[in-house]
């Protein structure tokens, strides 16, 4: 991918829709690292043990949304969704609040600092 689509699917990304942003649960779980960003742009369990049905049913709600907006994403970029949906992770894990979790390339969780 060029740096110029990259630099436009990331300005793009930076003006997704209220669809793709969580709600106050998940902004709560994500402060405690029970959720946090994954690399490929959709939240994901950091401590499931910790999450109950109502947080699990809210980053179902969430991941769906975030889908739907990368795939318009994706569509008006000329490129795939997946494609969208990393140049977001890639805003929204760089952008994370210190003290929520995030993954990193090998796919593990990390605590932002």
């Amino acid at each position: 991918m060029t740096r110029t689509l990259l630099a436009a699917l990331l300005l793009a990304a930076s003006a997704l829709p209220a669809a793709a942003a969580v709600t106050p649960a998940t902004d709560a779980a994500k402060a405690q690292c029970i959720i946090g960003e994954r690399i490929d742009g959709y939240l994901g369990f950091v401590d499931e043990a910790r999450a109950d049905e109502a947080l699990r049913r809210e980053v179902r709600e969430v991941n769906q949304k975030r889908s739907a907006a990368y795939e318009d994403l994706a569509r008006r970029n000329g490129v795939t969704p997946r494609v969208a949906a990393q140049a977001t992770a890639e805003r929204l894990i760089n952008d994370a609040p210190s003290g929520t979790c995030v993954q990193d390339e090998s796919g593990a969780w990390n605590e932002v600092p």
